[in-house]
Formats: C-alpha cells, structure tokens, sequence
C-alpha cells in the first residue's frame, strides 16, 4: 500500500471515528425510553451496521486491507470528539444556543405529533 493510500484511509478513519460518536449519541437518545431487550437489539443492529459501513469504506478504499493503525485513528477521533463535545457543553453561548433550540422544539405546540 502507497503512502498516498495510507494517509487517504487514516483521515477517512479519523473522520468515520468523529461521526460514529455522533451516531452513538443517536442511538442513545432513541433507545432511552425502551425496555432492556430492546435496548440490547436495537445497539447490536446498530453495532453491526456501523462495522458494515466501515468495512464498505474499507472494502472500495484500499480494498479490504485492514491495519490496527485504521482502529486507533477510529478511537482517536471518536476521543478528540468526546474532549470537544466537553469542551463546548462547558460554553455559555453553546448552552444558551442549544436551550433555544430545545424551546422551539420541545414544546408541545411544535412536536408534530398532534392529530
């Protein structure tokens, strides 16, 4: 594998890390409320289809070469996200944003689930 290759997969291997703690944020959020077997099921789909996707990448990247480098850059990135989410829920205009949002949203004339 070429140098130009390697870099190409350990960014697209930074960047999966930085969105899959998005997505495991997600998938905290849907399944808060539901019954433990539920909760079990619904993270071991998830689970899975975020391997397949990364093996896809993986798979049309540099064809299905796998290295212990690609899955520390995938922790690293989930890690930095981890530290910069922190970082910004200890931001005052960060919170005050966000507590806007959840006033448009939240509220029971805006929830969409009226009949």
């Amino acid at each position: 594998m070429n140098a130009k290759t390697q870099l190409t997969i350990l960014i697209i291997s930074f960047i999966f890390g930085f969105f899959s703690f998005y997505l495991f944020k997600l998938n905290n959020i849907l399944i808060k409320n539901k019954k433990k077997i539920y909760q079990s099921l619904i993270t071991m789909l998830f689970m899975y289809n975020i391997v397949l996707i990364y093996i896809i990448i993986i798979f049309y990247t540099n064809h299905g070469k796998f290295h212990l480098y690609f899955f520390i850059m995938i922790t690293l990135g989930i890690y930095t996200n981890y530290k910069l989410h922190k970082k910004m829920l200890n931001n005052k205009k960060y919170n005050s944003f966000i507590e806007k949002i959840k006033k448009k949203c939240y509220t029971n004339n805006n929830r969409g689930d009226k009949n």
